[in-house]
């Protein structure tokens, strides 16, 4: 079975693919070694395995293109591993043993390594340890691939340096598989390491990473650049100029955290956090309806504006059940319909695991098998539902609901196993079987939110500081995995085991982070981090979502947004669904081209930041933004009325746009450009035109 993972015949793109490879088929990743065994050794009159001449055997001409082989060359014949094979046919194929020792673990050495320059290689020794006790170097017959792209691995565990920087390297021997974390750094003879100050322990934590990779962090950002990052992060929305001015003329020397506190206070926090969620939870108007779905972001709108703990959130959630009008946490269980989902979802929201490959095989990148698949989604398998009434539009669409739902679980029903024989038992993740009388719901919520649960703080720790640094610790921020390690495993677990003692306070932990020195970094890079998107060592830029983008908008252009069937006014972050009118509006298009999600998974990769073409044109002649500059009520009509002089109407303008006044070169130019314009409305309307499709507006920095 080793060989065959080794050569690669049971990867999912060979033998190991669902249906197999001309009439070949392998369990993927070898999980299934007793089907294996039937297929080398009955399949085509054994012709596979030949055990009076094994030379002749397929298994081994194959791969060695002694015939053709659409594979091509896995292993030459004078190889171990073509002998490993020969050996076994010519004794008769034989089965293992019953008293056969079985493999308990895998042993990897190094565990992590950073090698500076000009040291370019590293030697990987895995040792499997079995359940006599025995131990076996496999070095050469473990499998190994890595997370990046930039090392050349050897079939022995020799890893080259191909170009600077991290990856993980995969290192796989029959059912188990470990990580090894490997950093190339740059000599940089001329380094020197400068400590900076440390506002709490992530200061700590980052700085001594980036030691050890000889990186220097950023100096630290200006106050207009750390008020228009808060503002985004924390609200969805920029600082107003007056706040803007305020905040800059301050001299006093806490006035960053009090601005943390004044932040958090405000009902815009709330709100773009239940944006946050809400999309995270499914709330959309196909499986909601429109009722269900304000009731069901009012009540995550609540949560987070009372800063409910959320571990507490995430029970509430999981053990829903009742009307999805009258409790609207139930809604939750609304938008998943079969026990499949609910156990993909809850595993994914709540513990930052994705389970969807165990569905069809044991999980390729992770523990889990199919039959924890299966038995953590028997868990769910009682959630049963009392429509009392449906009035949906569409009668082709099944997923379509309109109406109040009732939740609540039954007293019978086993989720589905598609593999013939296997009946599912309610089993928790990695952890203990359910007794047929329990309440399945309040058990399956009162273990993912146990402070004993491996998994719950430390997927949530991640998801906040993925919302605010813009990459997670574990990145995605819902992918924990052991071949998808985090960065920064002691950060992680400090954050977790802090965020556990404060009983999961979000705003505890919010001002942890933000109030560090980390998250104040300037994004503009030296020459020791130009290339780091990993360690925290600036702040690289990204877009704003579309909700912040577009709120943004109207906020500089002064103008209230407006959305079919909701009151002029409400921001692009308070609308309560996703799913756009029948004759979307120029705001919605707008979201829908600068990708906010329909809602259809709990992913937050569902969630699009790419930049398209599409979106050049809604910047620079689309409807919405067209609207907002000539709008005869906008910012430049207030400021014509006030009597402005084309300077002060231009410094306004530079402090709603972009958080700070123009230069002095941008001045002149602006000025030069309004004096010379057909009208003064024309060129200040030039002015904010340009300022809304200027970079520092449309990126977070």
């Amino acid at each position: 079975m080793a060989v065959l993972s080794k050569a690669g015949c049971n990867a999912g793109a060979c033998h190991g693919n669902r249906n197999g490879k001309a009439g070949f088929k392998l369990s993927l990743r070898g999980q299934e070694p007793a089907a294996d065994f039937q297929t080398l050794t009955r399949d085509m009159l054994a012709r596979r395995t030949n055990t009076i001449e094994p030379d002749q055997s397929l298994i081994l001409l194959k791969p060695t293109t002694q015939v053709s082989h659409q594979g091509g060359l896995r292993f030459r014949v004078d190889s171990r591993l073509y002998q490993i094979l020969r050996d076994w046919i010519a004794a008769g194929t034989p089965r293992d043993p019953p008293d056969t020792p079985t493999l308990q673990r895998l042993e990897v050495t190094p565990a992590q390594a950073v090698l500076i320059e000009p040291q370019d290689r590293v030697q990987i020794k895995a040792t499997a340890i079995f359940s006599d006790g025995s131990r076996l170097d496999v070095s050469d017959l473990a499998v190994y691939e890595q997370s990046q792209e930039l090392a050349q691995l050897s079939p022995d565990g020799t890893v080259r340096r191909g170009r600077m920087g991290e990856t993980a390297v995969i290192v796989r021997y029959l059912q188990c598989q470990q990580t090894v974390q490997l950093a190339f750094v740059p000599s940089r003879p001329d380094f020197r390491w400068k400590p900076v100050p440390a506002r709490n322990y992530i200061d700590q934590f980052i700085a001594a990473k980036l030691q050890r990779m000889r990186i220097d962090p950023s100096a630290p950002c200006d106050d207009a650049h750390f008020l228009r990052r808060a503002c985004l992060d924390l609200l969805g929305i920029l600082p107003t100029a007056d706040e803007a001015r305020t905040f800059v003329s301050d001299t006093a020397g806490d006035k960053r955290f009090r601005l943390i506190d004044q932040l958090l206070a405000r009902p815009e926090y709330a709100d773009f956090w239940a944006l946050k969620w809400s999309d995270l939870l499914r709330n959309e108007e196909r499986a909601l309806d429109r009722k269900g779905v304000q009731d069901f972001h009012h009540w995550i709108r609540q949560s987070f504006a009372t800063n409910k703990p959320l571990d507490q959130f995430a029970r509430e959630l999981v053990s829903a059940r009742g009307s999805t009008y009258l409790n609207p946490a139930a809604n939750y269980y609304r938008a998943n319909r079969d026990a499949t989902t609910r156990g993909e979802d809850a595993a994914e929201l709540f513990l930052g695991l994705r389970l969807k490959c165990a569905r069809c095989h044991n999980h390729p990148f992770d523990r889990w098998t199919q039959d924890d698949y299966y038995n953590w989604a028997d868990v769910f398998a009682r959630v049963s539902y009392k429509i009392l009434e449906n009035r949906r539009t569409d009668t082709n669409d099944s997923h379509e609901f309109i109406g109040e739902q009732i939740v609540y679980e039954s007293s019978g029903g086993d989720a589905q196993d598609p593999r013939p024989g296997r009946v599912p038992q309610p089993r928790l993740l990695g952890a203990t079987s359910l007794d047929d009388d329990q309440d399945r719901l309040d058990a399956a919520a009162a273990w993912v939110t146990s402070p004993e649960n491996p998994f719950f703080a430390r997927a949530q720790v991640n998801r906040i500081w993925s919302q605010l640094m813009g990459r997670g610790l574990v990145d995605p921020a819902d992918d924990f995995r052991a071949t998808n390690p985090p960065t920064h495993p002691e950060l992680l677990d400090a954050l977790a085991a802090d965020f556990v003692a404060h009983h999961y306070d979000v705003q505890y932990l919010i001002r942890l982070i933000m109030n560090s020195q980390t998250y104040a970094l300037s994004s503009d890079p030296n020459e020791t981090n130009a290339d780091d998107l990993i360690n925290y060592s600036h702040v690289p830029p990204r877009p704003l979502t579309a909700e912040q983008l577009l709120d943004a908008d109207h906020e500089a252009a002064s103008v209230p947004s407006t959305f079919s069937g909701y009151p002029s006014g409400l921001r692009a972050a308070q609308v309560p669904g996703a799913r756009p009118s029948r004759r979307p509006s120029a705001a919605e298009q707008f979201l829908a081209v600068f990708g906010k999600p329909p809602r259809e998974s709990v992913c937050d990769c569902e969630r699009s930041t790419d930049t398209t073409l599409g979106q050049t044109f809604q910047l620079i002649s689309g409807r919405e933004i067209s609207h907002l500059i000539s709008d005869p009520h906008n910012r430049i009509a207030r400021l014509l009325d006030e009597g402005k002089s084309d300077r002060q109407a231009i410094e306004e303008m530079y402090w709603a746009c972009l958080t700070r006044p123009p230069t002095s070169d941008e001045l002149d130019a602006m000025e030069r450009h309004v004096g010379g314009s057909t009208s003064r409305r024309q060129g200040l309307e030039d002015v904010l035109w340009a300022l809304l499709n200027a970079k520092e507006f449309v990126l977070r920095t």
